[in-house]
């Protein structure tokens, strides 16, 4: 048990994490060099890509340090953004320490704080490492400062690193040895193990990722899952060192995985506890609660054939994400498609792009929304995600929307341009602290459908990127709900419906207008678009028709021959308008969603 280390790296966005990691293992040589790629426990295309962790990895390290004992240390690596805390805080619950990882020029920002007291609830030892020291704009003695003003830990015991250039990762690697402690557990007490992660192996169903608290368990246990009551026959343990490596058993403070035939990953749930059927432990471990989504949108293929498609990848997809709901949905405009939830709206993102690459899919998805809590007339309550299920406002009480209580870390020259942004977003600003001379943070409390529209995109532009932003649900808080419902040709489009605070109609119904306007070819007839809610039009813009020049034969003459050709061809317009069907491209859908570039 003494030459055990279970650990994680906890980081804002981009400060380094992932490649800390692959110099870690590269130091013990678990790898082959030929075989070896930058970010290898970054799995996911789209994580290459983007340069953050989605899904996170787990992976055992063996190290032989300068006291000549070699160490087993199980990296349990985690997702940087803020859609994946509850993911975050069950792989620190299975640690005894963390490093926490600050980049020398960019300092202490939102997530870094965040993860720090998320990490402290814990009790974990933290190992603060300043990264990224090669770079010509790192100020280390200012992030110095930082960590002792900001996080309160002893500046002096930071260890200087780049990960880039491999600098100070021998440093690292001996502090987790000698500062962290070694797992406290009772290997003769019933099994207690405590799931932080799953994915699915299309050979051998769910693989989970456990760290065992107290007992052993070994292949032929008969397992139970103490969140649902399911039980399973254990049929494999081993331990993560980039592929799987089986054992013979995993002993309490080890850190592996254990494959029992499971069909799918939502049957594990990510928090629960393992124990064996026959000898249970006592009690559950603490903090499990099951993924709640908290942004909806619907999922149309873009062509009707394409429907069966996106239901089998939709099912494919969920086997390796266990935090996707959907439920079937339909459209006039659209026909059929899903209604899915997610975690927020990067888990949005991230589902989209793999559905199109992966699955090959030509997707539509709605404008996002949130869960919104009614009180009827009659006393009863009703949770309505979907436009399409707004009741008649004449039955409705009240409404609730829900509020995050968001923390902005920005240098002192922004200030008025974020608060003025929050304030526009119905925002209130709750406390704001100085951290250093020239950086403070500002506490806001924002309704959380203001949030997933544009409100990021808008963060990093009014602080030209220096901005970090990070958030957390707190209640639900009364609001004056409407449908925003938009007219083509005088007929309701139902996939460009929205629900709106009745402030903000007004705007996003003249802003969706002109980008419709700008997205439907021209007709032969005048195309009225109209924003209105219930029956009174709140905005209009119309797409002008093609126009035959009917007065060009008349040469001189009379006034009234021209005006009666011209009335004639009016008639003939009303008429087509009447018959005419305006068909509405899916770029149109698109242009709708677009944050607002203003």
């Amino acid at each position: 048990m003494d030459n055990i280390r279970n650990f994680s790296i906890i980081a804002h966005i981009d400060h380094g994490k992932s490649t800390l990691s692959d110099r870690l293992i590269q130091a013990t040589h678990i790898i082959p060099e030929r075989e070896f790629k930058d970010q290898l426990l970054d799995t996911m295309e789209i994580e290459r890509e983007r340069g953050i962790t989605i899904k996170s990895q787990t992976i055992c390290l063996p190290y032989t340090a300068k006291d000549g004992r070699t160490y087993h240390l199980n990296l349990i690596d985690t997702p940087g953004h803020v859609d994946f805390t509850y993911e975050v805080s069950r792989a620190l619950a299975s640690c005894e320490g963390a490093l926490l990882l600050i980049d020398a020029s960019q300092g202490v920002e939102a997530q870094t704080l965040a993860n720090l007291f998320l990490a402290l609830e814990h009790d974990l030892e933290i190992i603060p490492v300043i990264n990224k020291i090669d770079l010509p704009s790192a100020d280390i003695e200012r992030t110095r400062r930082q960590i002792e003003e900001d996080l309160g830990l002893d500046p002096q015991s930071a260890i200087l690193a780049s990960a880039k250039e491999g600098t100070g990762i021998d440093e690292v690697l001996e502090a987790i040895v000698t500062l962290l402690p070694p797992p406290a557990a009772e290997t003769r007490r019933p099994l207690k193990a405590l799931i932080f992660d799953s994915h699915y192996d299309a050979y051998r169903g769910t693989v989970v990722h456990l760290r065992v608290f107290e007992g052993r368990i070994r292949a032929g246990d008969i397992i139970q899952f103490m969140s649902n009551g399911a039980e399973y026959r254990v049929e494999e343990v081993g331990i993560f060192q980039v592929q799987r490596v089986p054992e013979k058993e995993l002993h309490a403070g080890q850190v592996g995985y254990i494959l029992a035939g499971i069909k799918t990953v939502s049957d594990t749930r990510c928090g629960d506890t393992v124990t064996h059927r026959s000898n249970p432990c006592d009690a559950a471990m603490p903090g499990f609660k099951a993924a709640k989504p908290v942004v909806f949108s619907s999922i149309y293929p873009v062509a009707s054939d394409g429907y069966a498609d996106l239901t089998a990848a939709l099912e494919k997809l969920k086997l390796n994400d266990a935090a996707l709901i959907y439920e079937k949905d339909s459209s006039v405009a659209l026909g059929f498609g899903f209604r899915c939830g997610f975690l927020g709206l990067l888990h949005l993102e991230v589902v989209q792009e793999r559905l199109e690459r992966e699955y090959d899919l030509s997707l539509i998805l709605t404008a996002p929304s949130v869960r919104y809590e009614l009180t009827m007339a009659d006393g009863s309550t009703m949770v309505i995600d979907n436009p399409a299920l707004y009741p008649d406002p004449a039955q409705i009480q009240s409404a609730r929307e829900p509020y995050i209580q968001a923390s902005i870390i920005v240098p002192e020259r922004y200030m008025g341009a974020v608060m003025q942004l929050c304030l526009d977003r119905r925002g209130s600003n709750k406390n704001y602290q100085y951290l250093t001379s020239d950086r403070l943070e500002m506490t806001f409390e924002l309704p959380l459908a203001e949030v997933i529209y544009d409100f990021y995109d808008r963060l990093k532009s009014v602080t030209q990127g220096y901005g970090s932003f990070d958030y957390e649900l707190i209640d639900f808080r009364e609001t004056d709900l409407v449908k925003l419902d938009i007219l083509i040709n005088g007929e309701r489009v139902d996939a460009l419906s929205q629900l709106v605070h009745r402030e903000r109609a007004v705007g996003r119904a003249r802003q969706a207008c002109e980008r419709l306007r700008d997205e439907i070819p021209r007709q032969m007839f005048k195309v009225a678009i109209q924003g209105a809610i219930g029956g009174k039009i709140i905005a209009r813009k119309t797409v002008s028709p093609f126009r035959k020049d009917v007065t060009a034969k008349c040469y001189g003459g009379d006034i009234t021959r021209k005006r009666k050709l011209l009335e004639k061809q009016k008639k003939g317009k009303k008429r087509m308008k009447i018959v005419g069907k305006v068909m509405i491209p899916q770029s149109a859908f698109l242009a709708v969603l677009k944050s607002d570039k203003q």
